[in-house]
């Protein structure tokens, strides 16, 4: 027999059983379980004959009243519950015992977003009977606490401590109508946000990337294209805008074979006018993917701005030769004294004392429509990282070569077989019967003469540091699309059709900024698997007709998002009235 002592409060009343031979008297407590009403005896006061010797001249049934309320008086803190269990008992079939409660937090995000609201809008539009913000709401905390396909994100919801009652064919119906309303969503998510932090749209963030497909056959949507993860797949792709603090503003899906710079402007021009930001006062940064003339254009009109990451291997001649000269490189808090990088290469001690130091110069440049500054920074902390990645890089090449291992380069611009050259013809040009391979020396001096360099294209004037703060935030939107990679498993995606397919990364962006949010109260203290991770251990334990046990570790997380969202799963025992409280406050 296994016992537990259990602290927890109650509220407990009189029950009378009567039978044929005698009357019993007994203290019982009220629960509701999945909507159900029940009661549990919690103690046994006796039969009728006890209760009039221990009422004495006393009227038994005041007198019974007062011990009860005496009773719970005492138990209003806090009662021992001993919970038995036999070891020889089997556990009934089916009975799930276990749930997770870490969903919570974010059904409370979810709410203050007023999605629940956005969602009868689009219901009433189009008068289905389903509910779709309950399909919505748990295919966004399914994502986050247990990514997985459609089918098995529906199973995974009977996990959660409140069960959805929607049915499977509801879900994928649902997803038409998330397809339908994208811009809708998005805008009312902006919009609602407003009410519970202060967005930063001075500063917008845009990145492309795109999601593979275990399929051989193209259509309208999925197509082959340059896959980021250089699969040989069909792809689509994915547009995400970002604000100044790194949460998301917007996304758009796109066929896979687009040129992903086609799709900033008209997404850019719907955020300007759907969300009524203020472009006379934002800045556009994204990487040099982006950096055409044409968006260039379009974001220097209006006093708005643009920082925008660029290539040097792609720079003019002319501009290459002011960037690789050692003269004239200035540092951020001495911008009166300028600096020889040569110098400083060539003495030790003065490349030990500038060795964290970031080098700066500023070059005038033009396309054919805009004229921008040229930022060029130099790192010696920065050049011996990309020299020892590359070095590494070609002892890996070196070692292919020598085990005869070497199979066809990659097309990853840091794929260590790119250093291999192979010869397969002969002197007389004939066809060769074995391949030699050899290192590429070429390659590796031409690689060399950009270590410790990053360039920037802008027209802004001014603090050249706050201008390099702008561009160091791009990590942010980066860190989101690994996010939804990784964590959310938001590909390989296993749905065919177009609506669905665009609502399934539609529900990914919407977990993805209530995600970000949360990141945002918890200060940015903890990383993406902390904060997921805890989020997916809070599980709690059934007790039937007493309540729930905590299963997962109490953490500094978990203290702090019980703190921040006012309530608390902690306790040694939640009752179903705790429980009930808690689902009350979150809605």
């Amino acid at each position: 027999m296994l016992i537990y002592d259990i602290d927890r409060c109650n509220n407990m009343r009189l029950k009378i059983s009567k039978s044929k031979n005698t009357t019993l008297f007994y203290i019982i407590k009220d629960y509701t379980k999945n909507g159900k009403r029940s009661t549990k005896i919690v103690k046994r006061i006796g039969n009728l004959e006890d209760i009039k010797i221990m009422a004495g001249n006393t009227d038994y049934m005041v007198w019974l009243k007062d011990y009860v309320k005496q009773y719970n008086e005492e138990h209003s803190k806090s009662e021992t519950i001993i919970i038995k269990k036999n070891n020889k008992k089997i556990i009934p079939m089916n009975n799930k015992i276990s749930f997770n409660v870490g969903y919570l937090f974010l059904q409370k995000l979810y709410n203050q977003l007023n999605l629940n609201d956005v969602c009868n809008e689009i219901q009433s539009k189009y008068k289905f009977q389903f509910d779709l913000n309950e399909i919505l709401s748990y295919l966004v905390y399914a994502r986050i606490i247990y990514p997985s396909s459609k089918l098995e994100t529906f199973k995974q919801c009977q996990n959660f401590i409140e069960q959805p009652k929607f049915k499977l064919h509801d879900e994928y119906r649902a997803l038409n109508y998330i397809a339908e309303n994208m811009d809708y969503i998005q805008e009312q998510l902006f919009n609602n946000s407003k009410n519970i932090i202060k967005r930063n749209s001075s500063v917008i963030y845009y990145d492309c990337t795109n999601y593979f497909f275990d399929i051989d056959d193209e259509d309208d949507l999925r197509r082959y294209g340059i896959s980021k993860e250089h699969r040989p797949n069909p792809i689509v792709g994915m547009g995400l805008f970002m604000d100044g603090d790194g949460i998301p503003l917007s996304c758009n899906i796109y066929p896979g074979n687009q040129n992903e710079q086609k799709t900033l402007i008209p997404e850019e021009n719907k955020i300007i006018n759907n969300f009524k930001l203020d472009d006379t006062k934002m800045i556009l940064c994204t990487d040099s993917g982006l950096a055409s003339d044409e968006i260039k254009k379009f974001n220097v009109k209006d006093n708005r701005g643009f920082v925008i990451t660029q290539s040097l291997k792609k720079l003019k001649d002319e501009y290459k030769t002011q960037v690789f000269d050692k003269n004239d490189w200035r540092i951020l808090n001495n911008l009166k004294h300028v600096y020889n990088l040569e110098d400083i290469m060539n003495n030790d001690s003065l490349k030990e004392k500038y060795y964290d130091t970031l080098f700066y110069k500023v070059i005038q440049t033009e396309t054919k429509s805009v004229k921008q500054d040229l930022i060029v920074t130099f790192s010696f902390k920065y050049f011996d990282y990309n020299r020892n990645i590359r070095n590494s890089q070609i002892e890996r090449a070196k070692k292919s070569i020598e085990t005869n291992n070497v199979t066809r380069k990659g097309k990853n611009q840091n794929d260590y077989r790119r250093f291999i050259d192979s010869i397969n013809s002969t002197n007389n040009g004939e066809i060769a019967e074995n391949t030699s391979y050899s290192i590429n020396e070429d390659m590796i001096k031409e690689e060399e003469k950009y270590d410790g360099y990053y360039a920037l294209t802008t027209n802004l004037i001014g603090d050249i540091s706050q201008i390099l703060k702008i561009v160091k935030g791009r990590w942010e939107i980066e860190e989101s699309f690994r996010i939804m990679k990784s964590d959310f498993l938001a590909r390989p995606v296993n749905l065919s059709r177009e609506d669905r397919i665009k609502a399934h990364f539609m529900t990914c962006f919407i977990s993805l900024f209530i995600y970000r949010l949360l990141e945002k109260k918890l200060n940015y203290k903890f990383t993406s698997s902390q904060i997921l991770k805890t989020l997916r251990d809070m599980n709690v334990l059934e007790i039937k007709g007493d309540g729930y046990i905590p299963e997962y570790i109490r953490t500094d997380i978990t203290d702090e998002l019980h703190e921040l969202f006012n309530f608390r799963t902690d306790y040694e025992i939640n009752t179903y009235k705790d429980f009930k409280k808690i689902f009350d406050s979150i809605n």
